[in-house]
């Protein structure tokens, strides 16, 4: 409001700043003034602070609602291109703009969706768009950034910087492996196979009584339980021949962590993934883990590792009794030493699992295969990927966190 009073006072509008497409956006055309908010996205991603206020400080009276519209939907598809999911620009956006740049991405990536048959548009990536909410609820008699500046109750000043500091954040993202088809490219026949919904049931149980407890020993016996059904599982699915085998494109997930300790909750997610024969790879500059192998036992490794993460967590802060405890350097290697142990005994307990199946003779062959097939879809996906250690400077943290996975008893319940 004190800037619109301004202009009414002055009777004319600051000089433009220079590197900004002030004149674009003022023409009118459509397709100028869409070219002139992508140039002022990216400066904004490459750092410049003040180019979005600037730019809205010029244009908020001209006819730029269209202009934004087009811009976007370059831009959001510039981004699946890169690889980027519905769920991995939600996560990205939550930790790096406001409330409402994450609504208007919701948006943004339903209006790119509703261009699409449905056939063409794989599972996975409709349901991230459920789980997100994302749907087309505004009509086509006004432009989209108006009736969502009404609905989120913004100013035209407000809702144009809320969409380009979106839409800077697109620009940024940076190009990832493509892991589930595109939207208009999915194929029907191709399908994903998950853990029957008995099983599944089976083992969130077992986890949610896991997270519920105030006893260490009986939330690790419980999540040992529940591993052990995910690896039976598996061991079925091996002996009936049932793995996927679809070489065009291997299954793979990301996994988003929450700060801090991204790196100790990554370890975490790495061993819960290497006890379900599963591969994984830490982005940390983005804060996410993406695991390849089946999709039953990324089913598992998704529930088990968030499943864990919560218990970690928890059992870290119980035992935060002293000042040395609470500290970011006993934290980090509590975590870290909590999920190296933790993801030996998972191993193991798998391991057992295996050994006692009715045809180990048989099995072993076909789990090495598989084995085979998720390094051949890993290296597929990471060619130049390197294995990074942990910093560890908390002896005492270590100590703490490996008695604390040492207390766990993985016999049945």
């Amino acid at each position: 409001m004190a800037k619109q009073n301004r202009r009414r006072r002055t009777g004319r509008k600051p000089a433009a700043a220079p590197g900004l497409p002030i004149d674009a956006a003022l023409s009118g055309d459509r397709s100028q003034v869409a070219d002139a908010i992508a140039t002022v996205a990216f400066l904004a991603a490459q750092g410049d602070k003040n180019a979005i206020g600037r730019f809205v400080e010029q244009v908020a009276g001209a006819e730029s609602a269209a202009g934004v519209q087009l811009a976007a939907q370059r831009i959001i598809g510039r981004a699946f291109e890169f690889g980027w999911m519905p769920r991995d620009v939600h996560e990205a956006a939550r930790r790096r703009v406001d409330e409402f740049a994450v609504s208007y991405l919701t948006d943004l990536m339903a209006e790119h969706r509703s261009g699409f048959p449905a056939e063409s548009v794989d599972e996975i990536w409709q349901s991230q768009l459920d789980e997100l909410g994302a749907t087309v609820w505004w009509t086509s008699e006004r432009p989209h950034l108006d009736q969502w500046a009404d609905r989120a109750l913004l100013t035209r000043d407000e809702a144009l910087t809320s969409a380009l500091t979106a839409l800077a954040l697109l620009v940024e993202l940076p190009k990832l492996e493509q892991i589930v088809a595109l939207p208009g490219t999915h194929r029907p026949t191709a399908t994903h196979h998950h853990v029957d919904e008995k099983t599944l049931g089976r083992v969130r149980g077992l986890l949610a009584k896991a997270e519920s407890t105030s006893f260490a020993e009986e939330a690790e016996t419980l999540s040992a339980k529940a591993q052990e059904l995910m690896t039976k599982y598996a061991i079925d699915r091996a002996l009936l021949g049932t793995q996927r085998t679809d070489p065009d494109l291997p299954a793979a997930r990301r996994v988003w962590l929450e700060t801090p300790y991204t790196d100790a909750k990554a370890l975490l997610v790495d061993m819960v993934t290497r006890a379900n024969r599963c591969r994984a790879i830490f982005v940390a500059d983005w804060g996410f883990v993406t695991i390849v192998g089946d999709d039953p036992d990324l089913d598992a490794v998704e529930i088990l590792s968030t499943s864990l993460l919560v218990q970690a967590t928890r059992t870290m802060i119980d035992n935060a009794t002293t000042e040395e405890s609470r500290s970011r350097h006993y934290r980090k290697a509590y975590l870290t030493a909590y999920a190296t142990r933790v993801g030996e005994r998972l191993a193991e307990a798998a391991e057992a699992t295996i050994a006692d199946s009715p045809d180990p003779t048989h099995l072993l062959p076909a789990l090495a295969t598989h084995q085979q097939r998720v390094d051949r879809a890993f290296a597929t996906y990471f060619p130049t990927a390197r294995t990074r250690g942990i910093t560890i400077r908390s002896a005492e943290g270590w100590t703490a966190g490996t008695e604390a996975a040492d207390r766990a008893h993985f016999d049945n319940p």
